[in-house]
């Protein structure tokens, strides 16, 4: 019960912190945030069928491109400012 109380979603937020910090760094090395939207969204195709995300350690392929989406948008300033230099 701890594990999908207190440890699974630990380790998702976990997992959304990263793919967002990976998304800022790479806005700001200039590379489209929407990069990472699109990669996802392959191995959502590719990667077929995941378990429910409540006993994963990670977010669902669906969470996790409803959140990058999000994200880049914050982000995308910092990438046209990137481009802009």
């Amino acid at each position: 019960m701890a594990d999908v109380t207190i440890t699974k979603p630990n380790s998702r937020t976990h997992e959304t912190e990263a793919d967002r910090i990976g998304v800022e760094l790479a806005a700001r090395a200039g590379y489209d945030p929407y990069g990472a939207v699109t990669v996802w969204e392959k191995m959502a195709r590719e990667g077929g069928s995941e378990p429910p995300e409540l006993l994963s350690t990670h977010p669902s392929s669906a969470t996790r491109i409803a959140d990058l989406k999000v994200y880049a948008a914050r982000v995308q300033p910092l990438y046209e400012q990137a481009r802009n230099r």
